[in-house]
């Protein structure tokens, strides 16, 4: 499934991109965010963000709350493509959740639709509060 640029077929690209490309990250900054903070590893190693990965690699994502998502490069492109045809540009080895972790997850979406004070106050709040205060 590897695209073309130019004449000759391309069988390394650049982690961020390939990253983008497969929508395992929403944009290509967020991507090449992830990899400087440490949250990517390829082949047991640090995933820089311009290191080149090709198929047969095995990358390691650090997802919220501890999960670890695995996925082994089947192919590469270095373009935009459908969701549908990105998800065959690799093999998700990641193994399913246990009940604990589900339910944990659970816990935590209801926590933070009772708690709607844990964002940041709105200008709405923030007018309120000066008001409260006197100012």
């Amino acid at each position: 499934m590897s695209k073309t640029s130019g004449a000759a077929p391309i069988d390394r690209v650049r982690l961020d991109v390939w990253l983008d490309v497969s929508c395992l990250f929403r944009t290509r900054s967020e991507a090449k965010r992830a990899c400087e903070n440490g949250k990517v590893e390829v082949n047991r190693a640090s995933g820089k963000p311009h290191r080149d990965v090709g198929p047969g690699d095995e990358i390691v994502i650090s997802r919220p709350h501890g999960r670890r998502q695995i996925v082994v490069i089947k192919a590469v492109a270095e373009t935009s493509l459908p969701k549908a045809d990105a998800r065959a540009l690799y093999e998700d080895r990641t193994p399913p959740a246990s009940p604990e972790e589900i339910e944990a997850r659970r816990m935590e979406r209801i926590f933070r639709a009772m708690n709607p004070s844990s964002s940041a106050p709105g200008k709405r709040d923030r007018r309120l509060l000066r008001k409260l205060k006197g100012r």
